[in-house]
């Protein structure tokens, strides 16, 4: 059975090593995969990710195991890659531009593009790259969120929570974000439903 992450963090505060090292191998993927959304440069997501360990760690008698501790060191890896964009790029931070339609009750899905014998797993393929070059086109705030909630799963609490923002604010950002990113798909060919501008699904 494998160490939950609340006795990693006990065994970590007694000084195992071993602890800190699988609670990197454990979270450092998704940590790395919420930062590079933020700051959009692999080398500097590496760097980001790894000072995001480095405060983690030094207060880690901070952290409440009443929370996830996913949601605890997004939060941290979150202040650390805005902290380095408002010193960088202090344009790209706010959220706060965009429109303001409210956000949808439901999920559209996205279609594949029209093809007389689909091969799915190229689908699939060509359908993950073109989400990868669309989600570049958002700003890091959008690509941030849509991973929290959709990659990472966190409810709209957790990512207020993670994000500092009011959960209202969530929602209405989490639409813009979907729907920014299905325009950003329907540029590029690929077709949705009607009705399906407020949100993305991968295709089957």
């Amino acid at each position: 059975m494998a160490t939950s992450d609340a006795e990693l963090v006990a065994r970590a505060l007694e000084g195992s090593q071993e602890a800190y090292r699988l609670l990197v191998r454990r979270f450092e993927r998704p940590v790395m995969s919420v930062v590079l959304r933020l700051v959009g440069e692999p080398a500097l997501a590496e760097d980001l990710t790894q000072e995001t360990f480095l405060k983690a760690f030094r207060h880690l008698r901070r952290y409440d195991p009443r929370r996830k501790l996913a949601s605890w060191l997004f939060k941290i890896a979150h202040n650390t890659a805005i902290d380095h964009l408002r010193r960088r790029r202090p344009e790209l931070v706010s959220l706060e531009r965009g429109d303001d339609d409210p956000p949808p009750d439901s999920r559209p899905q996205l279609a594949a593009p029209a093809t007389q014998a689909p091969d799915l797993a190229a689908i699939r393929g060509e359908l993950a790259a073109e989400i990868e070059a669309s989600l570049a086109e958002l700003r890091p705030g959008y690509r941030e969120i849509l991973v929290l909630r959709f990659q990472e799963g966190l409810s709209y609490q957790e990512i207020a929570d993670v994000m500092e923002l009011p959960m209202g604010t969530v929602k209405v950002h989490l639409h813009r974000a979907r729907k920014q990113l299905a325009a950003a798909l329907e540029a590029r060919g690929w077709a949705l439903p009607d009705g399906a501008a407020g949100s993305t699904k991968h295709a089957p």
